[in-house]
């Protein structure tokens, strides 16, 4: 039998195993996915100085990978925004990010990246673009995206990239969103 003071001994190590990925639904959800974006583009990456919001947010859908304990939504860990573009028929995702600690997961951010696609495309979506950063471009054309034009954003090198519809069938409930596991660690 363990006394209480034998557990300050254990080494315990917590990882979630199930992560939500669905469209903000909670004004948690919305917070926090700002709070990541700020830490991600203003001191990670140091884009923007104190914020990263844009006239993009008053209109766009965001959506937010959180992780899980016990099946229940505990942590927002990355998130990426869809918007209607100026043509008819154009969606945009922007503003993709990834909490640094979760990145070795390698999945949250292509599993983002389908519900943006798929989601648009159960919008009436004909054409889904992006502005990736450079690092991004070899997993954005395994995902099925086409290098259009190599450009600059807030003074960084991007590529404007295609998503391939065809991949991204269409999600039409995304508050339900998908579910993910954790990869296997060895």
């Amino acid at each position: 039998m363990l006394c209480i003071d034998d557990l300050s001994e254990l080494d315990l190590h917590y990882a979630s195993v199930e992560y939500l990925v669905r469209e903000a639904a909670q004004q948690w959800e919305r917070d926090e996915a700002m709070a990541l974006r700020r830490a991600v583009f203003c001191i990670e990456q140091g884009i923007f100085v104190r914020d990263d919001r844009d006239a993009i947010d008053d209109h766009a859908q965001l959506l937010v990978a959180m992780s899980c304990a016990a099946g229940m939504p505990e942590q927002v860990v990355g998130t990426v925004r869809i918007h209607r573009g100026e043509a008819d028929g154009e969606w945009w995702g922007s503003r993709l990010a990834v909490h640094p600690a979760f990145r070795s997961q390698g999945h949250l951010g292509v599993t983002l990246i389908r519900l943006a696609v798929s989601r648009a495309n159960a919008l009436g979506c004909k054409r889904f673009f992006a502005q990736v950063q450079m690092q991004n471009v070899p997993l954005f054309r395994k995902l099925g995206w086409q290098l259009l034009e190599e450009t600059g954003v807030h003074g960084r090198p991007h590529a404007r990239m295609q998503a391939d519809l065809g991949r991204y069938p269409p999600c039409h409930d995304p508050v339900s969103g998908f579910v993910t596991r954790s990869k296997v660690l060895s």
